[in-house]
């Protein structure tokens, strides 16, 4: 089976849209692990639009495996070095972005990107690169040391949902899980994924962990939370 990380971003948007304090993402990050999670991702960005500082103080501090999605960048780095969550993947970010679009530049940040995750790897956190489903960023990938890497599957996700012709996508995302592990590092996917992604993707035996969240938290408005997760574990054997 599939480790599955839930990403709770977006129970923090629904309270931003209010202010105060409900829902809580730290209370869902609970009931989220209470049923099936093997962990939680946040973003937290730049300007702090969904995910707050306390928020990853709260989930940090707590027995929770986290995984924080953060910007390749000293001010980010100093955050997650405070607050020490169990994983750190590094993520693109655009201010005007509604999502994240793609995978992360390695080659035009490459002297960065490798000193970040050298700070990271000597804190023992985890290191992850979200990246393209491509041989060049995963040979990047670990010229760098990252430890791991996730597959933006974003562009399957798309042509799935359109009824489009998927397949030259999925065997792009196949065959960069098979040489990722091949040279020994671990590998992830997400973005954009729903059922049919999920089961589709659940047939490839190098991809160890999907991270889930915007259709997890919007399905879970009409059958709850604990339904959702566990229909995606159920997905993922």
């Amino acid at each position: 089976m599939k480790r599955l990380g839930v990403n709770i971003d977006h129970v923090a948007t629904l309270r931003n849209a209010r202010g105060g304090f409900h829902p809580d993402p730290f209370l869902a990050a609970k009931q989220a692990m209470a049923n099936g999670a093997d962990s939680i991702t946040i973003h937290l960005r730049e300007d702090r639009r969904h995910i707050k500082d306390k928020d990853l103080k709260n989930i940090a501090k707590s027995k929770i495996p986290l995984n924080l999605e953060m910007a390749a960048n000293d001010q980010m780095l100093k955050i997650a070095l405070r607050y020490k969550p169990n994983f750190i993947c590094l993520v693109p970010e655009k201010r005007k972005e509604i999502t994240t679009e793609g995978g992360i530049n390695i080659l035009k940040n490459l002297g960065k990107i490798k000193k970040i995750i050298k700070k990271i790897n000597q804190n023992k956190i985890r290191t992850s690169l979200f990246i393209n489903p491509n041989l060049n960023d995963i040979k990047l990938s670990k010229q760098v040391n990252s430890k791991c890497v996730e597959l933006h599957t974003g562009k399957l996700s798309d042509l799935i949902k359109l009824k489009k012709n998927y397949s030259n996508e999925y065997i792009k995302i196949k065959k960069s899980a098979k040489y990722a592990k091949s040279i020994g590092l671990e590998v992830h996917a997400g973005h954009g994924m729903d059922y049919k992604t999920t089961s589709l993707l659940s047939k490839i035996k190098d991809i160890e962990e999907f991270n889930i969240g915007h259709f997890i938290i919007g399905e879970s408005i009409f059958a709850g939370l604990n339904k959702i997760i566990k229909k995606f574990k159920q997905i993922s054997k």
